[in-house]
């Protein structure tokens, strides 16, 4: 819980020094007062992402199962850490006729969490079936689970967003979104690029057993579907 606090209070002192400066930019509209806190913003991006969620656990656990190689498992968390920012700031762009229908509460979309988690139980289904089956692993299947995982939205990128669009400098928090995004996708990179080195590394170890290969491979799939498929089950009945 300690450390969980100090990432909490490192959020809300970066929170509340841009907010500042969104509000300076607000009166001066000089860009060299918000550049000289946009690095702030990758810090803040990071200790945000190692707090609980941001689908960390659904990253790990899919590139785990699957085959893809560690560009491709970069790729499936940049692709994660983009929806997931971008999801918000589009929310907050839009405004009234989506956060109207997509958010039930502060900080939360039920109808996108509702939908994110469908798009992964249909993924853990199709990697139930692959495993079972000793079928091949689908590469578009990857960019698909990076994309359902992010469409859940990050509720700091809509606080600043929604602060930024109060005081009427958007492109504030856009540009905000833009860096904070980089810190979030340097910890989800990190969290896929261990899980797709922890797999190699486990078949490298087997290398000699071919048809112990295969079953890991296969089992390890197996138990990846089941995880996505138990998210989605359990979301859906909270």
């Amino acid at each position: 819980m300690g450390l969980f606090q100090d990432l909490v209070a490192i959020q809300r002192e970066i929170y509340l020094a841009f907010a500042d400066r969104i509000g300076d930019f607000a009166e001066t509209g000089d860009w060299t007062l918000l550049a000289a806190y946009l690095p702030m913003g990758i810090l803040f991006g990071a200790v945000h992402a190692l707090t609980p969620g941001h689908s960390k656990a659904v990253l790990a656990t899919y590139l785990t199962g699957s085959t893809a190689s560690v560009p491709r498992g970069l790729s499936v968390s940049l692709i994660l850490s983009f929806v997931h920012v971008g999801m918000s700031v589009l929310i907050a762009l839009l405004s009234l006729p989506l956060v109207s229908v997509a958010l039930g509460s502060v900080g939360r979309a039920p109808l996108l969490e509702d939908i994110s988690r469908g798009l992964l139980g249909v993924i853990g289904l199709w990697m139930l079936w692959q495993g079972f089956r000793g079928t091949g692993h689908a590469h578009g299947q990857g960019l698909a689970a990076g994309f359902a995982a992010g469409l859940i939205p990050c509720p700091l990128t809509l606080f600043v967003m929604t602060f930024a669009i109060s005081r009427g400098v958007p492109e504030a928090g856009v540009a905000f979104a833009a860096v904070m995004m980089i810190g979030v996708a340097l910890v989800l990179g990190t969290v896929a690029l261990a899980a797709v080195l922890f797999r190699q590394q486990l078949l490298r170890l087997l290398a000699t057993r071919p048809r112990a290969v295969d079953a890991v491979t296969r089992s390890i799939q197996i138990v990846a579907g089941l995880v996505l498929v138990v998210v989605a089950v359990n979301a859906t009945r909270g």
